[in-house]
């Protein structure tokens, strides 16, 4: 049985997560668990999540969940914005509530790390504008990674 969307697509904060996830070399996008996931290989934003223990609750349905640098997870679960979700905050992953007038500049961040610590070298390279291949054959910092 498929789960129902927990999403609206006109929504325009899925909109501006959207197009910053999107952006982001190798991106893709799908619908899992009835809600937006924006991947590589792997999974690095989700549009929407669910409060631990309180599965029907909509508190995070328009949030951004994300993996959060480990350096930064105690400020970040220190801010009254982000919450752990269900689920992905067994993993590490937080939540951050988009509801009231977001830092944009801010969740491009958490976006962009999240990435960082899912994708492959290879698209990371791409995002940072290097030739991982040479780096490789001239024995550069990436040579092995």
């Amino acid at each position: 049985m498929a789960h129902p969307s927990r999403y609206r697509d006109d929504d325009p904060l899925l909109a501006r997560i959207r197009d910053l996830a999107l952006a982001l070399p190798g991106a893709g996008e799908k619908v899992s668990h009835g809600r937006p996931t924006f991947f590589t290989r792997k999974v690095f934003a989700i549009f929407g999540g669910v409060v631990k223990g309180d599965h029907g609750s909509d508190a995070l349905a328009r949030a951004l969940v994300f993996l959060p640098h480990e350096a930064e997870r105690p400020a970040l679960v220190e801010d009254p914005r982000v919450s752990v979700p269900g689920y992905e905050g067994a993993y590490g992953w937080l939540a951050l509530d988009l509801r009231r007038d977001p830092d944009w500049t801010e969740v491009a961040e958490l976006v962009e790390t999240s990435y960082r610590l899912t994708a492959s070298a290879r698209l990371v390279a791409e995002r940072d504008g290097r030739d991982l291949g040479a780096s490789r054959r001239s024995g550069g910092p990436d040579a092995g990674a």
